[in-house]
């Protein structure tokens, strides 16, 4: 691996002033607060392993964690910064086969 001696930047601090939730946010968020199961959750700190499935091959892998990290957050009950390792991939589907799949593990597991 290359290390490079740079604090990295949040996404909070990458953007001035408020930002403000998108109505396509509010939906996503309720919808999946709706549709995520009820999980007995491990012991932090977390492993997060992400998968997107996206019908537009210009879809960027990292664009979607943060919000679904986010919105994982608020239904479990859990403070995002306990997530100390995350793995994400994407996958090309049809167009109304998109997807998001998810795995919370303990990072001792």
């Amino acid at each position: 691996m290359i290390k490079i001696q740079i604090k990295p930047l949040s996404v909070n601090d990458a953007w001035k002033g408020k930002r403000f939730k998108t109505p396509e946010y509010a939906v996503y968020e309720n919808a999946l607060l709706f549709m995520l199961p009820k999980l007995k959750m491990p012991e932090p700190p977390f492993v997060l392993t992400l998968e997107f499935g996206f019908s537009s091959e210009a879809s960027d892998w990292d664009n979607p964690v943060k919000p679904f990290q986010d919105i994982l957050s608020k239904k479990y009950g859990f403070d995002d910064k306990l997530i100390k390792k995350g793995i994400v991939s994407k996958e090309k589907v049809k167009k109304g086969e998109e997807y998001v799949r998810f795995k919370i593990e303990s990072i001792t597991s």
